[in-house]
């Protein structure tokens, strides 16, 4: 192709674009204020009185062993090393470091107690977190179709196991909008360092991102080390009034360009660069916890004092929320144990137990979480049966999606509950069934949004969290 063709193929694009109505860009915007994806200023209407204002999301990437810490078998103790009945297991989907291998039951080598007024069970391992049983609701009944890792943590955290989905984070920043102007409305925190050293899966952007939905509404990672949002700080010799008038500038020419095509990622752009002005004088003051009180720090225990720690993401979650930030989001890596689990479960224990019950316990004392929803959870459970040396101290566990256990607390919550049913080996959910996506439609609506009408079309579909698929309420567990 010549030169003087590609000119005139280039300008005849501009010209469709800008005798298109001010450009595809319009459209794309048009789509927005319009029709199956309309989105007011601030977010859309809620559609029902809501019960919590914001979430805090304690994501256990790996997937914690349901059996060592939630869903109490004491049966089992008599089955050590007896192969899994194949009337329990029913030929159902393993993977390929469990297909063609006996299926060995491995009892938990913790114990079991009953804990607050409520009665619930949980594990030694917890005590902590045991003593706000009452708050908390066991979902035992938690459930999935991906039994691998990254399609579990996409499933969990967008809503499909496909990558490029919005996030749940994404999703709630669409829907309902920012409460507050000097913060991002969704953040996400991961650990810098965790106990649990082996088969440490990555973590990638996409399970915070925005998909198809405007990138405005993506997540903002907070990092452990130097600025805690990257490139917040003005490089040397570049002040603030001189920041000013660089942004200055930058809008204007970005507000022409706006006016030329209309694409309405250029008002994201121009958005986010204002958010970032605002955000070196927030973020600064959010991370500085010098002004917290020697028993506040103490509740959340040694490790708030490290930056990037799991304990210090949770004190900030708290901060965060008192900032009204809507979503918060942290990872804590380390839970897949495919061996060495009681060593290695005692240690991520140790790591999150103390810090999230501090976090329950400063949310509570401050009235927060009366309106903060509290999730915690991983990508899936795992198995009864046994892998690696199996004895009665050192054992490993495999994937297990067909159940495992989440917690909730707070905002519009019953606590002190479980709720659903899994069979005698934890292996199969015999009563009140809750898939992901049901939980996703739970949290939504706590958040005042049915689950079937926040949409946004795209690709000839109303796109939505929970996807095409049936999905409920779990009105069981509201308050």
């Amino acid at each position: 192709m010549d030169m003087q063709t590609k000119i005139e193929m280039l300008q005849s694009r501009r010209r469709f674009l800008l005798n298109s109505g001010m450009g595809l860009g319009t459209a794309a915007f048009a789509s927005l204020i319009g029709g199956g994806g309309r989105e007011a200023v601030g977010g859309l209407k809620p559609h029902h009185k809501a019960k919590a204002k914001r979430v805090i999301f304690l994501f256990m990437a790996g997937a914690p062993s349901q059996v060592d810490l939630f869903d109490y078998k004491p049966d089992m103790q008599k089955m050590f090393k007896k192969e899994l009945p194949k009337s329990v297991s029913k030929g159902q989907r393993v993977t390929a470091m469990t297909r063609g291998k006996t299926q060995l039951v491995m009892p938990t080598r913790f114990s079991f107690a009953r804990k607050g007024k409520s009665g619930v069970w949980m594990s030694e391992l917890l005590p902590h977190l045991s003593a706000h049983a009452d708050d908390l609701c066991f979902i035992n009944s938690m459930h999935t179709e991906a039994i691998n890792h990254d399609p579990g943590k996409t499933s969990f955290c967008t809503g499909s196991e496909i990558p490029g989905k919005p996030s749940m984070g994404a999703w709630l920043n669409y829907g309902l909008g920012s409460m507050n102007k000097d913060l991002p409305n969704f953040v996400v925190m991961p650990s810098a360092f965790w106990s649990g050293r082996v088969n440490v899966q990555a973590l990638y952007a996409r399970l915070w991102g925005s998909g198809f939905l405007p990138t405005k509404h993506q997540g903002t990672s907070f990092q452990a080390t130097g600025d805690p949002v990257l490139f917040l700080s003005n490089p040397k010799g570049v002040n603030g009034k001189v920041r000013r008038r660089m942004l200055d500038s930058l809008a204007e020419l970005n507000e022409k360009h706006y006016g030329e095509i209309g694409d309405p990622e250029i008002k994201t752009t121009i958005a986010q660069q204002e958010m970032a002005f605002r955000m070196q004088s927030s973020v600064p003051e959010l991370t500085d916890i010098s002004k917290e009180s020697k028993k506040t720090l103490a509740m959340y225990g040694p490790e708030v004092h490290k930056a990037g720690s799991y304990a210090r993401n949770c004190l900030l979650a708290r901060r965060m929320a008192e900032r009204n930030v809507r979503f918060i989001q942290l990872f804590h890596r380390g839970w897949d144990h495919h061996s060495r689990l009681p060593d290695n479960l005692k240690g991520q224990c140790r790591d999150v137990d103390q810090p999230t019950a501090g976090l329950l316990a400063d949310l509570k004392q401050r009235k927060l979480l009366d309106d903060t929803l509290v999730v915690f959870g991983g990508e899936f459970g795992r198995t009864v049966y046994g892998q690696g040396k199996l004895t009665r101290d050192n054992y490993g566990r495999d994937h297990h999606p067909r159940c495992f256990t989440a917690w909730v607390a707070g905002g519009g919550i019953k606590g002190g509950m479980h709720y659903g049913l899994t069979d005698d080996f934890s292996y199969n959910v015999v009563d009140d069934p809750v898939h992901v996506r049901d939980l996703h439609a739970t949290m939504l609506h706590l958040l005042g949004l049915d689950h079937e009408k926040l949409t946004f079309q795209y690709q000839g579909l109303d796109q939505r969290l929970t996807g095409v698929l049936p999905a409920h309420v779990i009105k069981e567990i509201l308050a």
